[in-house]
């Protein structure tokens, strides 16, 4: 009952914040920006005065599977950036005014005040995800071809992974320190490094979490999951366990200090 009071409280809080509303409309205009603007894009060249005369501008077709991995590259760094930046006060923020002791004190498990302030950010972040994708989908669709919904589930499935990764990142910083704005700093660092450790020694490490938007576009292209996928996914979920309980601990820690 103290879980599902704790994530009650934050569902609601969400919804004052308006969260529920901008976020989702963010990630699907994010998600059908570039599908639609490669699309358009001689109509557009057009309307701002076309090109000099006598050029010649061939604009490459575009296969479904391609439009839809559009999505993704936008996703992959203005909507990591929105999923850092709305969960980044998650604990800290009652750390620092002091709402976190007088939950605390209620008594309530240090468990169960993490595990459903997480679980109330995993689902906003999930359903803006679906919601986007769900739009890139069905523009793809009658702009460029026919692609599978099984196909789109399997991305949403596999994609949504990796971002409730980048959530479990920020929860474990927002437990550790008690600003806000340190903790977003200090996530997409480890973001970006992460990212930098995947452009070095992505030869190496195949199953390495930061792969898997490339090898989502493999399983477009094959039409089946790969394996490296799916041994992407396993070190995905073993890494979100392992930062969840690193979470615990030093949250635990410092309160008990």
């Amino acid at each position: 009952m103290q879980w599902i009071t704790i994530l009650k409280k934050e569902m609601l809080e969400n919804w004052r914040n308006i969260k529920w509303i901008w976020v989702p409309l963010v990630f699907v205009v994010l998600s059908i920006m570039d599908p639609l603007s490669t699309y358009y894009l001689p109509q557009i060249l057009e309307s701002v005065g076309g090109l000099p005369e006598g050029s010649v501008f061939e604009i490459p077709e575009t296969a479904p599977e391609d439009a839809l991995m559009m999505s993704l590259s936008q996703l992959s760094f203005i909507g990591v950036a929105i999923v850092v930046l709305i969960s980044r006060g998650m604990i800290a923020g009652e750390r620092k005014s002091g709402v976190a002791e007088l939950v605390l004190v209620k008594p309530v498990s240090y468990l169960t005040y993490i595990s459903g302030k997480w679980t109330a950010q995993l689902a906003l972040v999930l359903t803006s995800l679906f919601a986007g994708l769900l739009s890139s989908w069905y523009y793809v669709n009658l702009l460029f071809g026919d692609l599978s919904f099984l196909s789109f589930i399997r991305v949403f499935c596999f994609y949504g992974l990796w971002m409730m990764l980048v959530l479990t990142v920020t929860t474990f910083f927002s437990a550790l320190f008690r600003s806000p704005g340190l903790v977003a700093f200090v996530s997409l660092a480890t973001l970006a490094v992460m990212s930098v450790v995947k452009s070095i020694f992505s030869h190496i490490l195949t199953w390495y979490p930061n792969n898997i938007s490339a090898q989502i576009r493999d399983m477009l292209a094959q039409g089946s999951v790969p394996e490296d996928l799916w041994g992407t996914s396993i070190v995905t979920i073993l890494l979100i366990i392992v930062l969840m309980t690193a979470a615990l601990f030093v949250f635990k820690g410092k309160e008990m200090a």
